[in-house]
């Protein structure tokens, strides 16, 4: 009744039905994959007492192709369409936590699952800060405890009628926006690529004008025209995760409480995660220096991806900087290790997973937000700070601006540096793509090896030469010899004593 309960065997089984999907994807992280085999087994009771009691159904329905998807692309909390894609999936339900991002091409189902909670605990911890606080309550939560919200409303309703000061509490709860992602035809009309700043999305017609309407993580909620989110204490229930760090940096000037459901007792201190914004400042002033740029590939599936790359293209090249777009799944310091010549990368992924923490990389490697911030000339930082990407697409704020000639003031590098952008090649629209492309990048390496803390030594005459004389090649390639080369038999056995090294013992 556990895995039944906590894993929405029956509406899982409703949804897969009811769309007549025949090969279904089942995501799941690594804390979870111990229940999976229980939770197919629950499946596939469902679906077959489901397919007997439809009327309609076909004698000869062979079932419903269900496969466990372990080992995720990039993150777990976003949609897999990729690994989904290989065993031509119709649809994918996704396990534990989750961001919620659009997905591209593939319907999905999410279940969030049920953490343990104590409602009476909760709240009683939000009624006293509340009472000490005088601010209006606005309430928001881990999805993994959705299901405990209609309680904790039900139990502060109750505290209001019977205590006089509880009366006085003005709460606001924030409502989950689904639990089915259906992907759209035009992925820029998707709550969240409307170019609203701080999670705002647009309000629906149906609703208030006076009202404005927020979105994060999955969560939706309105606030009265006249007030701003400022205005409001931000209780948060749950983890110290990716999820409340998202909270955190995009709301930074609240005031923001979180109750740990598992240890029962409030955090309020939350200077260590503030100092964050100071070191993305600083990143984002690192990588104005930043001559060659990478393009890191955070997500296949999450709509808009292909549009924002496009779009950091166009304004890394506006800016006289040259740019590398790179595929290599979940990034780590080794797989950056092998592009030295990168000054700086750009992880394009869902918000949950794009603020990567680099002090151990050579590189650092910053979001799609503080790159508009470093390569739009004349960008300033207003404090406030935009995790999601799709909320950037075409944004009108962050407009790419051609390049000045004028020379920019480094704070790193402590005075006056000038980018190699159109000033020697004024004619390069009258160059052909290719002249201009090595143009740019022999300028960028003569660049980087005027700079003492490059690693670059010596000055390439292209790109093609500076790959060259690199350690690290990758895959030796014999383009010379075209002709397959003969295989080899390996070992055989087990690795204690493989069946060559028992016979020399016997020998």
């Amino acid at each position: 009744m556990e895995i039944e309960s906590n894993y929405e065997i029956a509406l899982t089984a409703d949804f897969i039905h009811s769309r007549n999907f025949k090969r279904v994807a089942l995501q799941f992280p690594d804390e979870l994959l111990k229940d999976s085999t229980r939770v197919v087994s629950g499946l596939r009771d469902r679906l077959k007492s489901l397919r007997e009691s439809d009327a309609e159904g076909n004698a000869d329905d062979k079932g419903i192709g269900l496969f466990i998807m372990a080992d995720t692309t990039y993150g777990s909390c976003c949609v897999d369409e990729v690994g989904a894609s290989h065993i031509d999936a119709d649809c994918v339900i996704h396990y534990g936590h989750t961001c919620l991002s659009p997905t591209s091409t593939l319907p999905a189902f999410c279940v969030f699952g049920k953490a343990s909670i104590s409602v009476s605990d909760c709240v009683e911890n939000l009624s006293k800060y509340a009472l000490t606080n005088g601010k209006p309550i606005l309430v928001l939560y881990g999805l993994e405890y959705a299901h405990a919200m209609p309680s904790i409303r039900q139990a502060l309703t109750e505290a209001s009628v019977s205590c006089v000061s509880a009366s006085k509490l003005e709460l606001h709860f924030t409502d989950v926006m689904c639990s089915v992602i259906n992907p759209s035809e035009d992925n820029r009309n998707s709550i969240g690529v409307l170019g609203l700043s701080s999670g705002q999305i647009s309000t629906d017609s149906s609703c208030a004008v006076a009202d404005s309407s927020f979105s994060i993580g999955g969560l939706i909620w309105d606030i009265p025209k006249g007030h701003r989110m400022e205005d409001y204490l931000l209780f948060w229930i749950g983890s110290d995760g990716s999820a409340f760090a998202n909270i955190v940096l995009t709301f930074n000037g609240c005031e923001i409480v979180r109750y740990d459901a598992k240890e029962n007792h409030l955090v309020t201190d939350f200077s260590q995660k503030r100092r964050i914004l100071k070191r993305r400042y600083y990143l984002v002033e690192k990588a104005k220096d930043a001559n060659i740029i990478g393009i890191l590939v955070g997500t296949l599936g999450v709509a808009g991806y292909l549009h924002m790359i496009h779009q950091l293209k166009e304004l890394i090249i506006g800016a006289g900087k040259k740019a590398y777009t790179l595929v290599m799944g979940k990034p780590n310091p080794a797989k950056l290790a092998n592009f030295p010549e990168c000054d700086v990368f750009i992880c394009v992924s869902c918000p949950q997973t794009a603020l990567l923490d680099s002090k151990e990389f050579l590189a650092p490697v910053i979001t799609p937000f503080e790159a508009m911030l470093a390569f739009n000339r004349g960008s300033q930082w207003t404090g406030a700070y935009v995790m999601e990407f799709r909320d950037l697409i075409d944004s009108s704020p962050l407009e790419v601006r051609k390049q000045s000639e004028e020379a920019r003031f480094s704070f790193l590098q402590g005075g006056y540096v000038e980018d190699f952008d159109l000033q020697e090649t004024g004619n390069r629209d009258e160059e052909e793509g290719t002249l201009a492309l090595v143009s740019a990048t022999e300028k960028a390496l003569q660049l980087q090896d005027r700079n003492p803390m490059s690693l670059v030594k010596g000055t390439a005459k292209s790109g093609a030469e500076y790959l060259i004389a690199r350690s690290y090649h990758g895959l030796e390639m014999h383009s010379n010899n075209s002709l397959p080369e003969a295989y080899i038999l390996g070992r055989s056995g087990k690795a204690s004593g493989y069946k060559d090294e028992k016979s020399k013992q016997e020998g």
